[in-house]
């Protein structure tokens, strides 16, 4: 079928990693695994020399007429919703895409997609910390922040950092099968593949009362008991609320109803015992709340799109043995 050509345009003011993730990939000769490897260029989408988000000056040996041939572009990240792309990128992406050719984003290069108008009425992966800025921003475009990435045929988003890695991954395996793509990632040294509905691990919002706010000593007394079969009425009861009344001002205060905070509080505490301990994911379940380890998996799985046991193994490496799942 011909070598695939894959250009990367460097950006002003870009990750160094996310530029960096798709010439690692894409850009090694790896014809020893098939013969149709990759044949990567980098170019400029501005005139002269471009200041990366790390101070490095970069000069890309294409312009962007390197786009007129491309069987797939892959932008990397962007400082954050307030790039402005060059006309040039845009006008040059939208033209590859109507030629045929693949478009990915990784991180907040779906910020440069949104400005093309490549992802309206699309589903759309990115970092979650630049989800809600990507809503306001490009209302047009429904941001899945929990996917690791999406996958929509000609266009391929992903989430921040680690999760490019997994998008390239992916474009390999769906490109020469799962057996080049495990031999990629091997030789890169990095954790098997995760699979683009995995969910992001983001820092769980913990959305809490002001110290001067009624609700505070409630709040931080529950968060000392989550262990404690823990109910609604027994927290109005504490606040010297009728059940009612708590729940409004709950919903006032904190944005949120208390059964579903208190989830959250829970879950929160599970994952950062998944994280730090070595106990059997029954006693997290116990020790945050859940009462039963099926209950936790439950739960973790409804969140967060994976397991206690796959969660703790991302964060302290496949070491642990079976008796902690």
């Amino acid at each position: 079928m011909g070598r695939i050509k894959v250009v990367v345009p460097v950006l002003d003011a870009s990750p160094l990693f996310e530029l960096a993730v798709p010439c690692e990939v894409f850009g090694r000769d790896r014809r020893d695994l098939t013969p149709d490897w990759y044949e990567l260029s980098v170019c400029q989408s501005a005139d002269g020399a471009q200041e990366s988000l790390n101070g490095l000056w970069l000069r890309a040996p294409n312009g962007l007429e390197a786009l007129r041939t491309a069987d797939l572009v892959v932008v990397p990240a962007c400082g954050d919703g307030s790039y402005r792309p060059p006309r040039a990128l845009i006008r040059g992406l939208v033209e590859a895409h109507e030629r045929g050719a693949r478009i990915a984003a990784l991180c907040s290069g779906a910020f440069v997609l949104a400005a093309a108008g490549l992802l309206d009425g699309r589903v759309a992966a990115t970092h979650w910390m630049h989800a809600d800025e990507l809503r306001r921003l490009h209302p047009q475009v429904t941001v899945d922040e929990r996917a690791l990435y999406v996958d929509d045929g000609d266009i391929l988003t992903s989430a921040g950092t680690a999760a490019g890695i997994d998008l390239c991954l992916h474009i390999v395996r769906n490109d020469f099968g799962a057996a080049v793509a495990a031999e990629v990632g091997r030789r890169m040294v990095i954790a098997p593949q995760r699979e683009g509905g995995q969910a992001q691990y983001a820092s769980p919002a913990a959305p809490m009362a002001a110290p001067n706010h009624s609700l505070a000593p409630v709040l931080e007394w529950a968060l000392e008991r989550l262990d404690e079969p823990l109910t609604i009425p027994g927290l109005a009861g504490r606040a010297s609320m009728s059940t009612r009344t708590f729940a409004r001002r709950f919903r006032h205060e904190i944005g949120l109803s208390p059964g579903r905070w208190l989830k959250q509080q829970r879950l929160a505490r599970a994952r950062e015992l998944l994280e730090t301990t070595c106990w059997p994911v029954d006693t997290v379940a116990e020790r945050s709340g859940f009462s039963t380890g099926n209950g936790l998996r439950q739960h973790f799985t409804h969140a967060l799109g994976t397991t206690p046991s796959a969660y703790r193994r991302a964060y302290q490496g496949a070491r642990l043995s079976d008796k902690n799942r």
